[in-house]
């Protein structure tokens, strides 16, 4: 614990309204601070037990107090109690208890007017502290990453940007990039191809014809390879952004697995 965060928990041992409870968790989160003691500071603001959460996030289309009640009064419409409020350098971040129709799509929809033309990222539903945490996180990173895409949505989705995200220090990124992605490759089976498919196709330029006389069999096998890495990963060798998510995630695999 730094002495940034140690000064806020030290406050705890004053009194302190509401207010001031939702700025000191909403830091804590931020800072991947989920021990007892925010758990503790979340059931003050009701937030109880292992409660489903999103996290929304952008910069905000007037003042940050103008957008922060029109977040609040559209979780109360929607039949929402609860909702942590905080900012990140320009970025506006709100995360959102999970409950009747307070649902991400839902409302996401229902803040965006709140929201600026720039990027707007929607996390995934997350549990409990440790995921509130992650969502909070994972929305600054997300935002911070957002110009190194041309055209990005609206809202930026969790995977959309996860080679940005670990470049910029994002852990969960970096986690997801290696269990997800590059553990998948590997696979369980020494003697299954496709980790050594990919990996020889992306290191010559994606080229078939290359990658298969590396290899030593035929370009339609190199694409069946490919193809059953894109259905058992989720991302195709072939197509130019998903080839840049795999290639960060090969360079994370080794590095760690060295």
């Amino acid at each position: 614990m730094n002495s940034e965060q140690a000064d806020i928990l030290d406050l705890l041992s004053g009194h302190t309204d509401d207010t001031t409870i939702e700025r000191l968790a909403f830091e804590c989160l931020l800072t991947n601070m989920t021990d007892d003691r925010v758990v503790s500071l979340m059931n003050i603001l009701g937030w109880q037990g292992d409660f489903n959460c999103f996290a929304i996030g952008g910069v905000p289309s007037a003042s940050l107090a103008s957008t922060s009640l029109a977040i609040r009064k559209a979780v109360r419409d929607l039949g929402g109690e609860h909702v942590v409020i905080g900012t990140y350098g320009t970025f506006l971040l709100a995360l959102a208890c999970q409950m009747g129709a307070v649902t991400p799509e839902v409302t996401c929809t229902a803040v965006m007017p709140a929201f600026s033309e720039e990027p707007l990222y929607l996390s995934p539903v997350r549990s409990g502290v440790a995921g509130a945490s992650h969502a909070l996180r994972e929305t600054m990173f997300s935002l911070q990453a957002a110009p190194a895409l041309s055209t990005p949505s609206r809202p930026l989705r969790a995977d959309e940007l996860l080679p940005e995200r670990a470049l910029l220090g994002d852990d969960y990124a970096r986690e997801e990039l290696y269990r997800n992605v590059y553990q998948v490759l590997r696979g369980e089976n020494p003697d299954d191809p496709t980790y050594l498919t990919v990996s020889t196709f992306l290191k010559y330029g994606s080229s078939l014809e290359n990658t298969a006389k590396e290899l030593n069999v035929h370009p339609n096998t190199v694409r069946y390879r490919l193809k059953r890495a894109a259905e058992t990963t989720g991302w195709d060798a072939t197509d130019p952004r998903d080839a840049y998510v795999l290639t960060t995630a090969l360079a994370i695999g080794r590095m760690r697995d060295r």
